[in-house]
This record gives structure tokens, sequence and C-alpha cells, in this order.
């Protein structure tokens, strides 16, 4: 895994990019009344649309979720739950948990993915890297990039000792509870950080979550100087996680590759040569995504 001395941690002068969706509308202009129906079934249609979109962001933070459940938090029927993600199902895009009868995401959404080049190329690269972490170090590793203020995973590789087989592909995780998640955060301005915790807060995961801003402030300051982030037991009792950097060709964090493990067991610091490995792996998914050291 480690060829060569490449141990330097990243300076804090980062942007981030960010996609856009626009929508049009158009409408019957045959007669009033077809231009009214047609208005219509557009808004109904535009509802659905909305909806489901709505269920696939409770699934993708929650993990996985029942129709009853989808449908109080949404505010909505039931039957209509229902009728959105039977749709979904047919489209592979969200798929029943057979033990336990709750839906989650499916194989579709990586389908979908794919049509994003920067975060596929992202994965594509850093597949090998993410293997060979896991093989080596015998703990899961995770490739996560900035979502709806959110860290999101979008690759795993499992190591041979993990204890769970639990897939985090597609889970959206809290940026200030995770070692992806400050690295993500570290790479943001001020102002998008407060953004960032306008929109989401700073809510505890465990009784180790930092919660006061000035507090995670200074962490991130230290993961911006040292060049990887830690967490102990702050996303979940008996996780700790450790996370680096990968850039791309402008210099800009991108995403961040993650190991974790069980708590009594699993210690970065103490580890010999794992944060040294690890940030080597980060520079090496960065070369491959055209970075180069300066």
């Amino acid at each position: 895994m480690r060829a060569g001395r490449v141990i330097n941690p990243w300076r804090p002068a980062w942007t981030t990019t960010r996609g856009i969706m626009a929508e049009g509308n158009h409408a019957d202009s045959d007669t009033g009344a077809d231009t009214d129906k047609g208005a219509d079934a557009q808004a109904g249609g535009v509802q659905s649309v909305d909806r489901a979109l709505q269920i696939l962001e409770i699934l993708a933070r929650e993990g996985d979720a029942g129709v009853s459940e989808i449908a109080e938090e949404m505010g909505i029927h039931k039957s209509t739950v229902s009728r959105l993600v039977g749709s979904l199902v047919n489209r592979d895009i969200v798929r029943q948990n057979s033990e336990r009868g709750k839906y989650q995401l499916g194989f579709g959404i990586l389908r979908l993915a794919s049509s994003i080049p920067g975060r596929l190329s992202v994965v594509h690269e850093a597949r090998q890297v993410l293997e060979g972490l896991a093989a080596e170090y015998k703990e899961t590793v995770n490739l996560a990039v900035l979502r709806s203020n959110y860290a999101v995973n979008v690759d795993q590789a499992m190591g041979p000792s993990t204890l769970a087989t639990y897939d985090w592909v597609g889970s959206l995780t809290p940026l200030h509870a995770t070692s992806s998640g400050k690295v993500l955060l570290a790479a943001l301005t001020a102002d998008e950080r407060t953004q960032v915790f306008k929109a989401v807060g700073l809510p505890a995961r465990t009784p180790r979550t930092v919660t006061n801003r000035g507090e995670l402030e200074k962490q991130l300051l230290d993961v911006a100087r040292n060049g990887y982030a830690t967490v102990h037991e702050e996303f979940e009792i008996g996780l700790t996680a450790i996370a680096v950097p990968i850039f791309n060709h402008a210099g800009s964090v991108i995403a961040a590759v993650s190991i974790s493990g069980p708590a009594f067991r699993f210690s970065p610091e103490e580890q010999p040569g794992l944060i040294e490995g690890l940030r080597e792996a980060g520079l090496t998914i960065s070369s491959r995504m055209g970075y180069r050291q300066r």
C-alpha cells in the first residue's frame, strides 16, 4: 500500500461545486377547459414527483422505513405512499427488505448516479485503493461526498475483521458527527458552514457528539492542519473512524475516504502506520483525479 513518502497536510483553501436542476413548464393551448385540465394534470404530476423525491430523501436519511413511518413524516395518506413506493420499486429505485418488510434504496439509484461524471469517476478511480485499505487494515472503508448538507457514502469496501455487514452506500450521515463529514466541513468556507448549521443544526447523535459551534470550529482547524479527522463514538456508540480528503485537479476537496471499526479494537492514533497509510491512499486517489502536490 505505501510505496513512498507522501505525507503533507492539506491547506484550507478549498471550494466545492454544486449542481442546479431547472424545470420548465408548458400547457395545452387548445381550449380554456383543456388548458385547465392540462394544468391540473401537470400540477398533480409535479406533486407526485416531489413526493417521490421526498420518499427517497427519507430512505436515504433513515436507511429504511415502512409505509406508515413515511406517511406520518410527510403528512399524507398511507395509500398515496404505497402507490408511489410501488412505482419506485418497479424501477428498482427502491426495494423491500424481505426480513423486516421495510423499504430501502435499491440498486437503481446507482444506475442514476452513473450520470454524474464527477462522482462516478471518483468511485471508479478509488475502488482499487479502497479494497487495498480494507485488506491491509481489515476494517470497513467508505468513500463519501458532500450532498445537501450531509455526507453521502458512494462506495464501500469491507475488511476481513468487519463484525457487521451493514451497507453504507447511499446513506446520508451528519457532517459534524462523522470523520468524512468533518473533512468535508473543513473544506467549506465559514459562511458555507454557517448555512449548513442553519439548515440541519448540530444535533447530538451520542453523548460524545460535538454540538458546540466554537468547539467544532477548533476541531476543523486541526483537521485542516493535520490532514485528517477522527471521531470516537460521536456518530454511533462503539464506532471509531478516521478520514482524509480527496482532491481534484484544481486542489479542491471533492470527497473523503474513511476507515471505521469497533472502538474496543480500532484506535487510529495507536495503530502504527495507519494515519500515514490512509493519507497516502487519499493522495493516490487524488492523483488519479488530476491532483498534483505543490
